[in-house]
């Protein structure tokens, strides 16, 4: 069974600097492209960032402008988000995915970030 289980959410002051982590289970991280995407109420999932396998290039949403950056470690099946400079326009709940070969998702955790 896919887990993806997301931890380091909360409230973060404005120009904080959390970071994500996404364990993985129930399948084969290493081949595996993985991201991290968030959502709003009442909007759609919006990418935030995306890394490849086996040391693929990642790929960032334009609203990041370098504050973010994503990576992996597969052996201990993990994904990491690291932020930087955060606003209150990054509150959001932040899901990790599986994008490839097939699309699971986490349960989420939620950042706020008050103005």
């Amino acid at each position: 069974q896919v887990q993806l289980v997301e931890s380091g959410g909360g409230l973060v002051q404005p120009g904080g600097s959390p970071k994500f982590s996404c364990v993985a289970s129930g399948f084969t991280f290493s081949i595996y492209h993985m991201g991290w995407y968030r959502q709003v109420p009442g909007k759609e999932h919006e990418l935030v960032a995306t890394i490849q396998s086996y040391g693929g290039a990642p790929t960032y949403g334009e609203f990041v402008e370098g504050r973010f950056t994503i990576s992996r470690d597969d052996d201990k099946a993990t994904v990491y988000l690291q932020m930087k400079n955060l606003k209150p326009e990054d509150t959001a709940m932040y899901y990790c995915k599986t994008t490839w070969p097939s699309i699971h998702w986490g349960q989420g955790t939620q950042v706020t970030v008050p103005s």
